[in-house]
């Protein structure tokens, strides 16, 4: 199987399981690599409830160590960060690409001004948004995330349908900016399988975005987005098949922020 690099600790409040058990999941998933990107830090804190602290740093580079211990050699283990695009945040993603020697920074849309859309305790919000208006800010935000060349991945592109808001017609129109940014920087996308097991019923993002993403040579990884051990390398046969579909043949590797292609099979 692919490796799995988007997968959380329990730092960021949200998560559960220890290094070990992380590190067992993956091998008996079959990935072939183990990547650890929890919620970055974000000032001024406190920023919110579901994400680690900057003082949570030596403890999740600690987590890490103690991962690639118990991997002994019998898988790679990465790291990486899940950093959120908000207005003026460059100089701040910056600093945190220079705090450890990272693998990857997985770059992702969470926030639309201080509005966390995609948490559930927030989700009455929709009830006074224009659906249309939310997508077009949405995407917005991506296609300057993709555009800052700060990141080597962008995470689950079409989060913004998590709770099934979706406006009517061809939605190309709202993906296909997004799709010319992330091109232009050269960074990868995720399928993200996570998508399955929320109210959309559906991966991150839809099959649409994956055959432009595709058709305009972007490179792909699968992420389960795990917080629980058994949620590493979840539904990757499946997601692999999506992807064929769409065109792909291969996805990526990552190390110090180098990558180097991995066919599905």
């Amino acid at each position: 199987m692919p490796a799995d690099y988007h997968t959380h600790t329990p730092l960021c409040l949200h998560a559960e399981g220890t290094p070990e058990e992380f590190v067992d999941a993956a091998l008996a998933a079959g990935v072939t690599e183990y990547g650890i990107s929890d919620h970055a830090p974000q000032t001024p804190e406190p920023f919110d409830d579901w994400r680690m602290k900057l003082a949570d740093l030596p403890a999740y580079q600690e987590w890490i160590r103690r991962a690639e211990d118990h991997a002994a050699g019998r898988i790679p283990v990465r790291c990486g960060l899940e950093c959120d695009w908000l207005d003026g945040c460059e100089p701040w993603i910056r600093e945190l690409a220079g705090m450890h020697d990272w693998d990857y920074l997985i770059g992702s849309v969470h926030y639309l001004g201080a509005w966390d859309f995609d948490n559930p305790g927030k989700i009455g919000l929709w009830d006074s948004k224009s659906v249309p208006d939310v997508w077009e800010a949405y995407w917005n935000a991506y296609a300057a995330m993709a555009a800052s060349g700060l990141f080597d991945i962008v995470g689950h592109p079409d989060l913004v349908k998590k709770f099934g808001h979706i406006p009517e017609g061809d939605l190309a129109r709202y993906y296909e900016p997004a799709i010319d940014a992330i091109a232009a920087a050269g960074c990868a996308i995720e399928i993200n399988t996570a998508g399955w097991h929320k109210p959309i019923g559906e991966t991150y993002p839809a099959p649409g975005f994956l055959e432009l993403a595709c058709s305009a040579g972007i490179p792909i990884v699968i992420s389960s987005d795990a917080h629980a051990p058994a949620e590493v390398g979840r539904d990757f046969a499946k997601a692999k098949s999506v992807i064929r579909a769409a065109g792909y043949r291969e996805t990526l590797l990552f190390e110090k922020r180098a990558r180097r292609s991995e066919p599905f099979d």
